[in-house]
């Protein structure tokens, strides 16, 4: 997927952001559903410890896979810049600026999914903790990883919000898709402010976990797959 030019026609940029989307749903998927939901037990460290050892590389490959989708963040911030530039030059460059801060915060927080390895590698120097402090270590870890990735998602958010806006007042997208964009960013300011401010967010995780997925997965699906396979309307656009 090649980096595309801030004047490249609308069709491209929305093709380029559509193929950018579906990797980084893709991969998100892949990372958190089927890497980090297999392996991590909560409240059970040693069977998250063993589990990780037991499927090293998966797990490696979950925090690889997290590369690729922050790299395709990067370049669909600037198509989605280029081509809501003419509906609005300062509220798609907000939209870019909230993004790249969110693919900042999930990359800086993936220091948080490394350390369980150094934890569990047997390295001489760990001599100095016993197996259990080791395997309470790796889940608190996994645990502040998880924590930073929703740091991260209310700053996207936010991108989400503008982009609403500007899908629904493009004229060249349908405007259902804003409203489903701003749908999916008041799930994930729910979840993000929930989780901060209330002290018993776990009583009800499942719910809060329902109230982020199905906005989000409907709108931002809706959205990449429009994009790659209606595109936009040129004329309009233009």
């Amino acid at each position: 997927m090649s980096t595309p030019r801030p004047d490249a026609p609308p069709h491209t940029l929305a093709r380029v952001a559509g193929i950018g989307y579906l990797i980084i749903i893709l991969t998100g998927i892949f990372a958190e559903f089927f890497v980090r939901s297999g392996l991590i037990v909560p409240g059970d460290a040693a069977t998250t410890a063993a589990n990780i050892l037991a499927s090293e590389f998966l797990f490696r490959t979950g925090i690889a896979a997290e590369f690729i989708m922050l790299a395709a963040d990067i370049v669909v911030a600037l198509a989605l810049y280029a081509l809501f530039r003419p509906v609005s030059r300062r509220l798609a460059l907000l939209a870019a600026f909230f993004r790249l801060a969110h693919a900042a915060i999930v990359g800086a927080n993936l220091l948080y999914a490394y350390v369980p390895l150094l934890l569990l590698s047997g390295a001489g120097y760990l001599a100095a903790f016993d197996t259990a402090q080791l395997h309470a270590l790796t889940l608190f870890f996994l645990d502040a990883h998880s924590f930073g990735y929703v740091i991260g998602l209310v700053f996207f958010a936010f991108h989400c919000l503008v982009l609403g806006y500007l899908v629904y007042r493009s004229g060249f997208l349908p405007r259902v898709l804003g409203l489903l964009l701003g749908i999916a960013a008041a799930g994930y300011l729910v979840d993000g402010f929930g989780r901060t401010l209330l002290s018993s967010y776990s009583d009800h995780e499942s719910l809060f976990a329902l109230a982020v997925f199905v906005p989000a997965f409907i709108g931002e699906l809706s959205f990449c797959l429009w994009l790659l396979v209606r595109g936009v309307r040129v004329r309009r656009a233009a």
